[in-house]
């Protein structure tokens, strides 16, 4: 089969496309033929050794993906050769044509569900679910700003949120982006390439300010979000690449929340709900992961270029 390997940490030149042996699955797992391989701009900050909790060199990226049961490990009576199923896990392996894993890291693909739209589940609806529900505890009713709504994550969250009976405002960087989240329902789509973008929340909400803020860049917006956020209102840090001088007291008079989360820190019984929503939300339309491109396999350093590229429209996908 044919794999991404990484040997060492550095640009997207280290995705090397090579060749090894077929695994096949211990007790407890499964292996899967890949169709479709979801990337994330997590997978960058790992490969380029960047994020705190780094793999065992050499090791294959991916934590998403979808595709077909062939082979079932010692233990396995929940999935059957053949069943179209996605990945989700930290550090799975998923850049390649095949995967064994834990079935712990198997969950059912609708039938009305693609494969690609399969491999889009994983990262950005865990994620965006996570981080709205779990740690920014929203609530049907409150506003919602989702700041960075066009990318993979933020498309998810807007989707959650409205099923959730939450208002959305979203933000985006092109005219693109911003047709897009419209057509994903937000109430309100503010262009964040504009000066005093923020300036229209206090009509949108009365001069209350968002209840959430799910922010998708902190680096760029977390002093600008501690200006608008409500009273009592709590600001989820979901992506950030580098620093930036906030002043506390901002928090001070609106009780206001900074909340920090990766997803994979959700307890087990979280990451369990989390999931049976996604299967319901997935198998009755709800929830559409839209995806942005696809490119073969051999391309993950192009891929891993254009994740990290402003003005994101949905999930770039690596087809095996």
């Amino acid at each position: 089969m044919n794999v991404i390997q990484v040997d060492q940490f550095g640009d997207p030149d280290v995705l090397k496309f090579v060749e090894k042996t077929d695994k096949l699955p211990g007790t407890l797992e499964v292996s899967v033929e890949i169709k479709a391989v979801g990337v994330n701009p997590v997978d960058t900050y790992i490969r380029a050794g960047a994020y705190p909790l780094k793999p065992t060199l050499p090791y294959t990226p991916g934590n998403d993906a979808a595709g077909i049961i062939t082979v079932l490990g010692e233990g396995v009576d929940q999935f059957q050769v053949g069943d179209r199923v996605y990945l989700f896990g930290q550090n799975v392996g998923t850049y390649a044509e095949q995967v064994v894993c834990s079935v712990a890291n198997v969950f059912p693909l609708p039938d009305n569900v693609s494969f690609s739209a399969g491999a889009g589940v994983g990262v950005p609806y865990v994620t965006a679910y996570y981080g709205l529900i779990f740690r920014g505890q929203a609530k049907p009713g409150e506003t919602v700003l989702i700041h960075g709504g066009s990318g993979a994550v933020g498309l998810a969250a807007i989707q959650i949120a409205k099923a959730h009976g939450m208002r959305v405002v979203g933000t985006a960087g092109s005219e693109a982006g911003l047709e897009l989240i419209q057509s994903q329902g937000v109430d309100a789509a503010l262009n964040h390439k504009e000066d005093n973008y923020l300036d229209a929340l206090n009509d949108l909400t009365d001069g209350i300010g968002p209840d959430v803020i799910l922010e998708m860049l902190a680096n760029v917006n977390l002093d600008k979000d501690l200006k608008v956020v409500a009273k009592y209102g709590r600001i989820v840090v979901i992506g950030n690449r580098g620093t930036i001088e906030i002043n506390p007291r901002d928090t001070m008079g609106k009780n206001a929340s900074i909340i920090g989360m990766a997803a994979f820190n959700a307890k087990p019984e979280e990451m369990d709900q989390i999931h049976c929503v996604l299967q319901a939300g997935l198998t009755d339309g709800r929830f559409k992961p839209v995806i942005r491109k696809e490119l073969p396999l051999a391309s993950a350093a192009e891929a891993h270029r254009l994740v990290l590229e402003p003005g994101a429209q949905g999930k770039i996908v690596l087809i095996p």
